[in-house]
């Protein structure tokens, strides 16, 4: 790699105050910075000092996201073949996998990091890194056949909107992917809900008896007994959104968060609980077919846990004291499910519930720190 280093040090000068390139300056930072570790260091003040930086922080969570990605672009062409009676192997299966998932990918990152470069030059500031991962989650949390331009709009409003407006990474109120799933579930309904967006080429024409139904149409029709097998449903053999199928794969990714410190143990744990409740208050009351649906099986149905280990656990966006994190991932599992079971016409309570904890996290945060100032000074007067 010194090869490269000597030729960016001989480019460097270009690209700063003076240079040929000055304007240029945070385009070649930010190629610069993602390949090779920042040279800067904090001159003054008091400072928390720590062996990584926000790029192999982001690097880590797309490690994270892999093994999401990887069976994703399998199950994609699986259940493509699967459609149309085929079985042609597991290469052919990954080639149409690829010629599926590998252009959103590209759309994503062309369109979300084109203007975040666009905001850098116009504010003369770095290149934010955050997109490195929400240009990733917002293929993974994409059906199949969804159309590219919708995409290209969709990351262009996650930027813009929901990051830019706010001042950039790290001011953000709301999960940026879920901010563009969520843009593209409003704005055009039709090309993210129903039984045929989830596979590609279905619209084509299918099997007799193949309907490309996810587990929550099913349970949102009351159609419990056509749901899958636990089996199907951990290993991921079932319709839905590319990275979300595989519990395995992100049971995967939650290891690697939680045994790199990056993700929240707290938020995941405290998230399960809070949806396993739900499900058993539920249980309890069975007012229809989609209330007797056990936990571990509500649990493994959609997004809920691809939500809850790569989005509700966004630093930026989730709850940051640690009483805060339990209470605030507490809240997510309940409300993702109470909105799935409540309103059929939102099956995928997951996005809406993080949505609403984004909100509603700064004030969990307010109230947790305000109480421990109320029993430190009790603590004070009695003394």
């Amino acid at each position: 790699m010194k090869f490269l280093r000597d030729f960016l040090d001989k480019q460097k000068p270009q690209f700063q105050k003076g240079g040929k390139f000055e304007k240029f300056h945070s385009t070649f930072d930010a190629f610069e910075t993602f390949l090779f570790v920042p040279d800067t260091t904090t001159q003054s003040g008091a400072h928390i000092r720590d062996a990584i930086d926000l790029k192999r922080t982001m690097s880590v969570v797309i490690v994270a996201l892999i093994p999401a990605l990887l069976f994703g672009i399998w199950n994609t062409g699986y259940q493509h073949f699967l459609s149309q009676g085929q079985h042609p192997g597991f290469w052919p299966i990954i080639g149409y996998g690829l010629l599926k998932v590998l252009p959103i990918i590209v759309v994503s990152y062309v369109f979300g990091l084109g203007a975040e470069f666009v905001f850098a030059q116009i504010r003369g500031h770095e290149v934010n890194e955050g997109y490195l991962v929400s240009g990733m989650l917002i293929p993974l949390v994409m059906p199949a056949d969804i159309p590219l331009w919708m995409v290209a709009i969709a990351s262009l409003f996650a930027v813009i909107i929901g990051k830019e407006t706010f001042g950039g990474t790290g001011m953000n109120v709301f999960n940026p992917a879920l901010l563009a799933r969520a843009f593209i579930f409003f704005a055009y309904p039709a090309k993210i809900t129903g039984d045929t967006v989830w596979i590609g080429g279905l619209s084509k024409g299918a099997v007799d008896g193949f309907s490309g139904a996810t587990p929550l149409s099913y349970a949102a029709n009351g159609l419990v007994e056509k749901l899958p097998s636990l089996t199907d449903l951990f290993y991921g053999f079932i319709p839905g959104s590319i990275g979300e199928t595989s519990k395995l794969a992100i049971l995967i990714g939650a290891v690697i968060l939680i045994a790199t410190g990056i993700g929240s143990w707290r938020i995941m744990l405290s998230g399960l609980i809070g949806g396993i409740t739900m499900t058993l208050i539920f249980n309890a009351f069975a007012a229809n077919v989609y209330m007797t649906i056990d936990p571990l099986t509500q649990l493994m149905m959609g997004s809920f846990l691809f939500g809850l280990v790569f989005m509700a656990t966004d630093p930026v966006t989730a709850a940051q004291t640690t009483t805060g994190k339990y209470i605030y991932g507490f809240l997510v599992g309940m409300l993702a499910i109470m909105i799935r079971v409540f309103n059929p016409a939102y099956p995928e309570g997951t996005m809406l519930a993080i949505l609403l904890m984004n909100a509603l996290a700064p004030l969990i945060d307010h109230y947790v720190v305000e109480a421990n100032i109320k029993k430190r000074m009790k603590r004070a007067v009695a003394k």
